[in-house]
């Protein structure tokens, strides 16, 4: 008889049997053994057997821990966040209530995609750090944060620069200048100006002639800005040139007016 036969049929026994404690001791060698799937069966009637006991809490420790070992995160962050309600005095109530907002770091993507979970991660990690201020974890938190936080400033950002190759220039504005407001430490935030710059320049440049005087002195504006916060910046040049741009339509609009108040 093979081993996996022989494997089967030992669980299949001690999930038929009546003796609790035997089964208790089984489903934390399963356990131990990385044996999550067995040990997660057992575990799970244990919980309703032991509920209001002692034991309980040691259950439902191990309960949480299987789903995690499985990689259903979505459940072991739920199981782990409720141990930390329900046994909030225990001394592992801190563990689990780091492990739930764990969860939900693991399960962050990459940037390109909806960050739903990184926010909530981020909401999670923070609540943990409010709760446990002494936590030997706190390092660790907010290591995990500011790496989130840099996921969501990424995103913010190459939303912001779809808008502006889809030529949306007044929402790639609006965008670009939400993130500066959000984020005034991001490393993306010197790239904003100048593509605040670039868009307020194009959005002059196709709008009416009605408009275009207002919005070419707002590019002009918006590379003062740039030059007082950058005066050496990367893309100095790049703001001057634009600069020179915007003024000689601001000429020309006003020659234009010029001509036609002769006429």
């Amino acid at each position: 008889m093979s081993l996996t036969v022989l494997s089967c049929s030992k669980f299949q026994r001690i999930m038929k049997s009546s003796d609790m404690e035997a089964k208790y001791t089984a489903a934390v060698e399963y356990y131990n053994d990385d044996d999550y799937y067995r040990a997660l069966q057992l575990f799970e009637e244990l919980i309703s057997v032991y509920r209001g006991s002692a034991k309980a809490e040691s259950i439902y420790y191990y309960y949480a821990y299987c789903y995690y070992g499985t990689g259903d995160l979505y459940t072991a962050a739920y199981h782990f966040n409720n141990y930390a309600i329900t046994f909030s005095k225990n001394d592992k109530a801190e563990e689990c209530s780091y492990m739930s907002a764990y969860c939900y770091y693991l399960m962050s993507p990459k940037s390109s995609l909806d960050q739903t979970n990184s926010k909530e991660a981020i909401n999670r990690l923070q609540s943990f750090v409010n709760r446990y201020p002494k936590s030997d974890r706190i390092e660790k938190c907010n290591a995990l944060i500011d790496d989130l936080r840099d996921k969501l400033e990424m995103k913010t950002f190459e939303n912001a620069k779809n808008f502006y190759k889809r030529t949306a220039y007044k929402a790639a504005l609006v965008s670009f200048e939400n993130l500066i407001k959000e984020y005034p430490g991001s490393k993306y935030v010197e790239e904003c100006y100048i593509y605040i710059i670039r868009s307020s320049y194009d959005y002059a440049s196709y709008s009416i002639d009605a408009r275009k005087e207002e919005r070419f002195n707002e590019t002009l504006a918006n590379c003062l800005r740039y030059r007082e916060n950058y005066a050496e910046g990367k893309f100095i040049n790049e703001c001057n040139n634009l600069e020179r741009l915007a003024k000689e339509q601001l000429k020309k609009i006003s020659d234009d007016g010029k001509i036609q108040g002769n006429g």
